[in-house]
This record gives C-alpha cells, sequence and structure tokens, in this order.
C-alpha cells in the first residue's frame, strides 16, 4: 500500500485565482523591499566584521559550555565552530570563536581578548590560543558584494539552462518565480530581523536550486503534453501538466520538511537561521513553481509547432485574458 498525499487524478484549476495569487505575489514583493530598505536585515558577523579567536584544546570541545563562560562578558552576537582536521592528533581539539565587532573599534581591544581567554580558560585551564585575526568593515561589504553577485549568477545560469532546455518564454516563468522566492525570504528575514549570515546566503542558493527542481518537473510535464494535445487549450494543458506532478511535487515537499523541521527543533541555535530559511523556502518554492512559473507562461504562451524554425511560431495560444 503506497502513501499519497494527493491522489493521482486531481482535476484542479489552478488558473481560476490567477490574477489573485499573482496580485499577492506582487504585493508581498513589493513589501518585501520596502522592509529590506526601511528596516535592513540583521547581519551576522560575516556581514558586520568581527574578531576570529581559534582556541586548541586537549579536553574535547563543548560548544554550550563555551558559550555559556562566554555569555556574562556581553559580547553581543558569537559563533562558536569545531574544526576537524584528518591531520589533528587525537587530543587536539579545535575550536574557531567570531564575535562580533565591538564599538566602532575594527579590531578588539587587548583587554577584551584577555577577558576572553579567561573565559575559555575557566573550562579548560590549559587551552591555547594559536592565532587571532580581525575582519573589518571592509572586508565585510567585499563579502556582501559577492554573495549578491552569488545569487545573481546563478538566476543568470537558470536562465540560460531553462532557456536552451525548453523556449524563452519557460525560462522567463523559471527565473520569475525565482526572483519571487529571493524577495520574499529577504523580506521575511528582515522583519523578522533572524540572523543573515553566509549561511543564509548558502540557504538562498539552495532554496533557488529546490525551486527550479519543482519547476523543471512541471515544465517538462507541460513540453510532453504539448506534443501529445496539440488541439488543448493552453490553459486546460498547463492544468492537467500542474495535476500530473502534484502528487509528486507534495510528497518531495513533505518529505523534505519532516527533516527540516527536526533539525530545526534538535538542530541547536547555530542552525536555526539556516534551516528556517530552507523551510520556508520549501514552502514559497512549492507555490512559486504552480502559481508563478506556471501563471507566467500560460500569459506569455509557448511554442506548440517545433516544425518551424522560426523561434516565435505557435504563441498565439497565448491566454492574455486568464
Amino acid at each position: 500500500m503506497r502513501m499519497k498525499l494527493i491522489p493521482s487524478d486531481t482535476k484542479i484549476d489552478f488558473f481560476r485565482i490567477a490574477l489573485l495569487t499573482l496580485g499577492a505575489s506582487g504585493l508581498a514583493m513589493v513589501t518585501a523591499v520596502v522592509l529590506f530598505f526601511v528596516m535592513g536585515l540583521n547581519y551576522g558577523i560575516d556581514f558586520r566584521g568581527g574578531t576570529t579567536i581559534r582556541t586548541d584544546s586537549t579536553v574535547s570541545v563543548d560548544v554550550k559550555a563555551y558559550r555559556d563562560a562566554l555569555a556574562p562578558l556581553g559580547l553581543g552576537d558569537v559563533s562558536i565552530t569545531e574544526v576537524f582536521d584528518p591531520t589533528f592528533r587525537a587530543d587536539e581539539h579545535v575550536t574557531q570563536i567570531r564575535i562580533e565587532q565591538q564599538g566602532d573599534s575594527e579590531s578588539m581591544t587587548a583587554q577584551t581578548i584577555e577577558r576572553v581567554q579567561t573565559a575559555l580558560k575557566a573550562v579548560d585551564p590549559n587551552m591555547k590560543f594559536p592565532s587571532i585575526e580581525s575582519v573589518g568593515p571592509k572586508v565585510s561589504g567585499e563579502l556582501i558584494e559577492t554573495a549578491i553577485i552569488a545569487v545573481l549568477l546563478s538566476m543568470a545560469a537558470v536562465l540560460v539552462y531553462v532557456w536552451l532546455r525548453f523556449e524563452w518564454q519557460f525560462a522567463v516563468g523559471a527565473v520569475a518565480s525565482l526572483v519571487h522566492d529571493v524577495i520574499l525570504t529577504i523580506g521575511l528575514f528582515s522583519l523578522l530581523q533572524i540572523k543573515f549570515d553566509l549561511n543564509i546566503i548558502a540557504a538562498l542558493l539552495t532554496i533557488v536550486g529546490y525551486s527550479l527542481n519543482d519547476t523543471v518537473v512541471v515544465f517538462d510535464r507541460v513540453r510532453e503534453n504539448l506534443r501529445k494535445f496539440k488541439k488543448m487549450e493552453l490553459k486546460e494543458l498547463l492544468n492537467l501538466s500542474i495535476n500530473d506532478t502534484l502528487s509528486r511535487t507534495t510528497m518531495t515537499s513533505f518529505t523534505t520538511l519532516i527533516a527540516l523541521i527536526a533539525l530545526f527543533v534538535l538542530g541547536g541555535d547555530v542552525i536555526h537561521g539556516f534551516v528556517f530559511a530552507m523551510i520556508w523556502g520549501i514552502v514559497i518554492g512549492t507555490y512559486s513553481s504552480i502559481f508563478i512559473a506556471s501563471t507566467l507562461l500560460l500569459k506569455l504562451g509557448v511554442k506548440r509547432d517545433w516544425t518551424k524554425t522560426d523561434g516565435s511560431a505557435g504563441t498565439q495560444y497565448a491566454n492574455i485574458d486568464a
């Protein structure tokens, strides 16, 4: 007996509320942009600058103990990561502790560093500190620029990939849904003021990939049905294609969400932001692949006759009034 969240023979009209979904998504995107400019993002250490302290201990790392030792110092955002390397000795336990920039000074004062070292030595009196490095606002600004470029390049690559695999109308729909997902994710992080760091950039790129996968699955079925039902109205054909893949889409999203929710509940504070972005991305990505990408495809029309060399041939099937 196979488990099915959605029956395999659904006949849902996804375009009955097309204007409503497009309008709601457009309003949400505008709101997200306004939130970004008014409230801004709660940038983490990666984008604000700060000090990185590397520790070396012969005692197994207890991240909670380290965090509890540093908490009374009131240093703000502190990130503690255990470093693993096959070249380390069996009794060599290394961590990387990143502390946000204190005041206007690019580097942490000697007194503050001494307080941090004293607090950590309360956990392990023999702890050593091989290196202490500071990252200023200039480097942080470069990281922000690099992150933006990474997201934009990924979308450009998606545009080219979908254009070459399908037609330009498919590419426009796919990229529009990705832009929708990224903007709404940034807007949500701005609204909730969740820490925004390089982990969230990784989550954004993962969301782009996941949303694209959902969209391509639907578009593949659309292309198959375009060849199979040459005289079927585009709106009816798109509905058929989405219904054909709906069971697969919901099951994939559901099983992925189970794993992500488990990570969110049990994974600890360190990965909360990343997992939260992924959970939101799965939900909004599934929505956009159905209600954004496919609706725009319906508006633009598609090529129905591949025997013609004209790239625009067959686009007269666009449903302008849908």
